[in-house]
C-alpha cells in the first residue's frame, strides 16, 4: 500500500491533492495525486468571480487542493472544484498530504532495512497504529518522542517497532509548544492544604496524554503555576483547560474556591 490508490475512487465532497496537467479555454485537466486518476476542473469551478484568463488562477504543473463534485466510474469521469475549497480546508489537506508523504518515505527506508516490501510493511503496522493514532505519521512522531514502547505497546511487532523508532529518531524533529497560566486555589477548612493538594494531584492526572507534559508548582500560596507542553497549541490548550477545570471543580467540591488566569 502507498498514498497512491489507483484501484479506488474518491468520494463526493472529498478534498484531493491534484496536479494541473492541461489548461484549455473551458477548464483544466488534472491528475488526482492520491488516486492516479484524471479529473476535470471546469472554468466555472475555478473562481467565484469572472475569469478573464484561466492562467491567472492556475498553471500547468501546479498542485492544488480540489473538492470532488461528481464521480462516474463507468465513464471514468471526476468533476472537481477549486472555488468551493476554503483556505482552512486547503491548509489542513496539504498538511495531511505532507504527513502521509513523509510517513511513506520513512516506511520505505524501514522496509529496506527489514527486507520487506513496502506493501508488506503497511499490512503489518496499519491496523495497530490506526487503532491508537490519527495516522501513521503521528505514530512515528510518538516513537521519535517516547521510544520504541510507543509502537510496541499498541501491537506493532517488536523488530519492526525497533527499526521504525530508529528511523523516526533519525529523521523526525520533535518539537513541543508550551501554554501556561496561574491557578488560584483556596480552602479555609482545617485541612485545607491537604484538600488543595488533592485537587492539584487530580488535575494533573486528568490531563495526562501520551507525548505531553504537565507541570504544576507553587508560586506563592494560593497561586500555582500550571504549564503544559504538547505537540501543538490545540492539544496543549485542550489539556490545560481539562487540568484547570478539574482543579477548580475538585476544590469547589471539597469546600474551597478556585480561579484561573492564562498567560
Amino acid at each position: 500500500m502507498s498514498t497512491f490508490r489507483d484501484d479506488e475512487w474518491p468520494e463526493v465532497g472529498e478534498l484531493v491533492i491534484s496536479t494541473v496537467n492541461k489548461i484549455t479555454d473551458y477548464g483544466a485537466y488534472v491528475t488526482l495525486d492520491e488516486y492516479g486518476k484524471e479529473g476535470f476542473l471546469h472554468i466555472s469551478e475555478i473562481s467565484s468571480g469572472w475569469i478573464r484568463n484561466i492562467r491567472n488562477h492556475i498553471r500547468e504543473g501546479q498542485k492544488v487542493v480540489l473538492k470532488v463534485l461528481r464521480v462516474d466510474p463507468e465513464r471514468n469521469q471526476i468533476d472537481l472544484s477549486l472555488r468551493r475549497v476554503t483556505q482552512r480546508e486547503r491548509r489542513e489537506k496539504i498538511l495531511l498530504w505532507k504527513r502521509a508523504r513523509k510517513a511513506e518515505s520513512l516506511l520505505r527506508s524501514a522496509s529496506q532495512r527489514l527486507g520487506l516490501t513496502l506493501e508488506e510493511l503497511y499490512e503489518k503496522i496499519t491496523d495497530p497504529i490506526d487503532r491508537s493514532f490519527s495516522d501513521i505519521y503521528e505514530g512515528l512522531e510518538a516513537a521519535a518522542r517516547e521510544g520504541v514502547e510507543a509502537l510496541f505497546r499498541v501491537g506493532v511487532p517488536k523488530e519492526i517497532a525497533e527499526v521504525l523508532t530508529e528511523i523516526a529518531k533519525e529523521r523526525i524533529r520533535v518539537s513541543a509548544v508550551k501554554v501556561r497560566g496561574v491557578l488560584n486555589l483556596t480552602c479555609t477548612k482545617p485541612d485545607g492544604v491537604l484538600r488543595i493538594k488533592e485537587a492539584l494531584l487530580k488535575a494533573k492526572k486528568s490531563g495526562f496524554k501520551r507525548g505531553s507534559n504537565i507541570r504544576i508548582y507553587v508560586i506563592a500560596p494560593p497561586k500555582y503555576q500550571v504549564e503544559v507542553a504538547a505537540k501543538d497549541y490545540k492539544e496543549a490548550n485542550a489539556i490545560l483547560k481539562k487540568v484547570v477545570n478539574t482543579a477548580i471543580s475538585t476544590i469547589t467540591r471539597l469546600g474551597g474556591q478556585g480561579s484561573f488566569k492564562s498567560e
